[in-house]
C-alpha cells in the first residue's frame, strides 16, 4: 500500500455538512425537547430521523448506485460529532453505522438502499457492549432458513424495521436479514435515556442469509470496527458540548462578586479539559480517516489493520475524555448541574454508557497491544 498523507483537518464540505446538521438539530431537537422526550413512551424521534435522512445523513458512506450520498466515513464522523453534541435520540448508530456497515461488507446492496434512503431503520442484533475483536456470537441459531435465540442490549432495535443478525448454524457462521416484525423486541431499562436498548428474541423467525462463513465473520468484525471509530466521534461531540456549555456558564455565574471563570482553580480545570479534547479530536479524525480508507478498498488488508488500530486507540482514549468532560460540566455548574431540568445529566449518562459500548477502554487497550505487537506488562 502506498504511503498517504493523513489530513486531520475538516474539509469545506465537512464544515458545510456540520453547519446543516447542527442547524437542524438546534431547531428540531434542542435540550429542552430531548428532556421532554425522555419523559415519554416514545424516546426515538422518528420524525427527526426522517429529516436527517432527507439531507443524506442516513446514507453518507453508501455508494450513489445504492441510493446513498457516495461520501465517506469522514463525513459520517462529522455527523456523529453533532449528534453527540445534541444527544439527539435518533437511530444513527444502530442503523446508519452498524447495520449499514455490516450489509455493505456483506454485499447486500438491496437491503442497504432501504436504510440509506431512510425508508427503513436497521439494527445489528448484537449486544451494544460487543467489542470488535469478540468471537462470532452464537446466541442465535440458524436452521432451515429460520432463527431461534435471544440477544440482549441491542441498540435501536425498538425503532428498527430490519434486523441484521449474526447466527451460527450447521453450515457455520452466517449473517442474516430478518424483518423486525418477525422477532419479539422488548425494551429494557437503560442508563442512557436517549439511546433505547432492547432484548430481541427469535422463535423460528424467517431469515434470509446474506453472508456465510469467513465472509460473515469479516463483515461483522468490520462493522464493529467502523462502529467503534464513529462512536469515538460521538464521544468527542459530547465532550465539546460539555466544555462549551461550562465555559459559557463560568462567564456568567458570579460568586463573591466575580465570574467563577475568573478563579484560577476553575481556569485550570477548563484549560486541562480543552487540551484533552484537542488531543481527542486528533485521535478521532485519524480513526475516521483510517476507517474511510479501509472502506474505499475492502481488499487492502493493511488498510483494514490500520482502521482497527485507530479505532482501538480512539476508544481507549476518547471515552475517558468524554466522561471527564461531562463530570466537570455537572460539577462546575454547581447546584443547577445536578437537577433533572438541566440537560447535563443526559450528556453524563451518554458518556458513561458510551464508555462501555463496543468495548471498554481496557478492552481496547488490550486489543491495541496485540495489534501493534506490544509485549504485555511483566513479560520478558
Amino acid at each position: 500500500m502506498s504511503e498517504k498523507r493523513l489530513d486531520l483537518l475538516y474539509t469545506e464540505v465537512e464544515q458545510e455538512l456540520r453547519a446543516s446538521v447542527r442547524s437542524l438539530l438546534e431547531d428540531k431537537s434542542p435540550p429542552s425537547a430531548v428532556l421532554a422526550r425522555v419523559e415519554g413512551d416514545q424516546v426515538t424521534d422518528t420524525a427527526l430521523w426522517k429529516e436527517l435522512a432527507g439531507i443524506g445523513v442516513a446514507g453518507l458512506p453508501v455508494p450513489e448506485e445504492l441510493g446513498g450520498a457516495g461520501a465517506s466515513l469522514r463525513e459520517s464522523a462529522v455527523v456523529a460529532e453533532e449528534l453527540g453534541r445534541s444527544v439527539a435520540p435518533v437511530p444513527f448508530l444502530g442503523s446508519a453505522v452498524l447495520a449499514t456497515a455490516a450489509l455493505l461488507e456483506a454485499g447486500a446492496g438491496d437491503d442497504v438502499a432501504a436504510l440509506a434512503s431512510g425508508e427503513a431503520v436497521g439494527a445489528l442484533a448484537v449486544p451494544l457492549a460487543t467489542p470488535p475483536g469478540a468471537a462470532f456470537p452464537e446466541a442465535v441459531r440458524a436452521e432451515d432458513g429460520a432463527l431461534s435465540g435471544t440477544v440482549t442490549g441491542v441498540v435501536d432495535a425498538v425503532a428498527a424495521d430490519v434486523l441484521v443478525v449474526p447466527a451460527a448454524g450447521p453450515e457455520g457462521p452466517g449473517l442474516y436479514v430478518v424483518e423486525a416484525a418477525a422477532a419479539r423486541v422488548t425494551p429494557v431499562v437503560t442508563l442512557d435515556l436517549t439511546r433505547p436498548l432492547a432484548e430481541v428474541a427469535f422463535d423460528g423467525s424467517a431469515a434470509r442469509r446474506v453472508a456465510s462463513g469467513a465472509a460473515a465473520q469479516e463483515a461483522l468484525r468490520r462493522a464493529l470496527v467502523t462502529g467503534a471509530a464513529l462512536l469515538s466521534a460521538e464521544q468527542l461531540g459530547v465532550a465539546e458540548w460539555a466544555l462549551d456549555t461550562t465555559v459559557a456558564y463560568a462567564k456568567t455565574r458570579h460568586q463573591f462578586g466575580r465570574p467563577i471563570g475568573s478563579f484560577q482553580a476553575v481556569k485550570h480545570r477548563l484549560a486541562d479539559l480543552w487540551v484533552a479534547i484537542s488531543q481527542a479530536r486528533a485521535v478521532v479524525r485519524s480513526a475516521a480517516s483510517a476507517a474511510a480508507t479501509a472502506r474505499q478498498d475492502p481488499g487492502d488488508a493493511e488498510a483494514a489493520r490500520e482502521a482497527e488500530v485507530n479505532a482501538a486507540l480512539a476508544q481507549a482514549f476518547v471515552s475517558g475524555v468524554a466522561v471527564k468532560a461531562a463530570e466537570e460540566a455537572v460539577q462546575l455548574h454547581g447546584g443547577i448541574g445536578f437537577t433533572w431540568e438541566h440537560p447535563a445529566h443526559l450528556f453524563l449518562k451518554r458518556a458513561k454508557s458510551d464508555s462501555i459500548a463496543l468495548g471498554t477502554a481496557d478492552r481496547h487497550r488490550l486489543a491495541l497491544g496485540r495489534l501493534v505487537d506490544l509485549p504485555a506488562a511483566g513479560s520478558d
